[in-house]
């Protein structure tokens, strides 16, 4: 495999995001064996060096591709020619109007941690909480549905259009996932309580 392979090529799949759940499993099942280095231990030093490698990336691949939103964060650097290795972050502006409605919430936590957080703002913080999280798991479903859907229907002009509203929606998720975390430090200091979401 060339530098230049991809993680959809790593498997053998078109650059979609409609990818079979099962059918990439089968064939991560099916290159983790063979470059597995239990199967290796006869072959030269070099070869025995080169299944190490493709190993990795072979487990880098399907860890990103399985996930659905961590695939579009993929594709998006993937299309636009940025670092593509597992943890580079995507991090376009977020939308003007978001900024402004988290602005608010931010000058909420700081007159709850001014004076101490009482029943009602206590009350008040979880309620801004469930609504940026519903908010979130909106703009997820928009990602991994209609916009998915919209990538794979796309023709070659019509991808940058996409791929910029991959990269709106993914920002937006992103300030909202800050928000949230910084609304669950508040209403729970010590970090005992379930997090209602998970970053990659």
């Amino acid at each position: 495999m060339s530098q230049t392979v991809n993680y959809f090529e790593v498997f053998g799949l078109p650059r979609t995001l409609g990818i079979d759940a099962g059918q990439l499993q089968a064939k991560f099942y099916e290159l983790s064996r063979r470059y597995h280095p239990d199967f290796q231990q006869s072959a030269p030093p070099a070869e025995q060096e080169r299944a190490l490698t493709l190993s990795a990336l072979v487990n880098t691949a399907y860890r990103t591709l399985r996930d659905p939103i961590a695939r579009i964060e993929y594709l998006v650097r993937l299309e636009e020619g940025r670092d593509t290795r597992e943890g580079s972050a995507v991090k376009p502006a977020a939308p003007p109007e978001l900024l402004e409605e988290i602005f608010e919430v931010q000058e909420m936590l700081e007159d709850a941690k001014a004076s101490g957080l009482d029943d009602e703002g206590r009350n008040r913080l979880a309620a801004e909480r469930d609504r940026l999280v519903a908010r979130c798991h909106q703009e997820e479903e928009l990602l991994t549905g209609a916009l998915a859907a919209d990538w794979d229907e796309a023709s070659p002009a019509g991808r940058p259009r996409v791929v910029a509203a991959f990269k709106a929606a993914l920002a937006t998720r992103a300030y909202l996932r800050t928000v949230i975390d910084d609304l669950e430090a508040a209403l729970d200091p010590a970090g005992e309580t379930d997090v209602t979401h998970h970053r990659h």
